[in-house]
C-alpha cells in the first residue's frame, strides 16, 4: 500500500487529533471557559485538519505536500496557544500539535 511511507505522519496526526479532542472537551469543563475560547477553537481546528489529512494519506492523496503544509501551520497555531496555559491537558496537546507540524513538514 502506497501510504505506508507515511505511517509515521498518520500516527503523529491521529496522536495529535486525539489529544486536541481530549484538550477540547477539558477546557470546556475549566472554571474560566471564556479564558479558554481561542484554545478550544483552534483544538477543533487542528483536530478537524489532523482528522482529515490522517484519511487523506491513506487514500493517497494527490495533494499531500498542500494539506500537509496547512496541517502543520494550524498544529503549531493550536500549539502555541495550548502551551500558554497552565493546565496538563492544554501542556500534552501542545506537545502532540509541535510532533504533528514537525511530521507534516517533512512531507509537505
Amino acid at each position: 500500500m502506497s501510504h505506508e511511507k507515511y505511517q509515521s505522519v498518520v500516527n503523529a496526526l491521529h496522536e495529535c487529533m486525539e489529544a486536541c479532542n481530549h484538550c477540547y472537551d477539558a477546557c470546556l469543563q475549566e472554571d474560566d471557559v471564556k479564558m479558554m475560547a481561542e484554545c478550544i477553537r483552534l483544538d477543533r481546528e487542528c483536530a478537524d485538519i489532523c482528522s482529515y489529512l490522517e484519511q487523506a494519506l491513506v487514500r493517497n492523496t494527490p495533494f499531500a505536500s498542500e494539506l500537509a503544509s496547512v496541517c502543520a501551520k494550524i498544529c503549531e497555531a493550536c500549539g502555541n496557544e495550548c502551551k500558554k496555559h497552565d493546565h496538563d491537558h492544554c501542556q500534552k496537546c501542545a506537545e502532540a500539535c509541535f510532533k504533528c507540524a514537525e511530521e507534516c513538514k517533512k512531507i509537505s
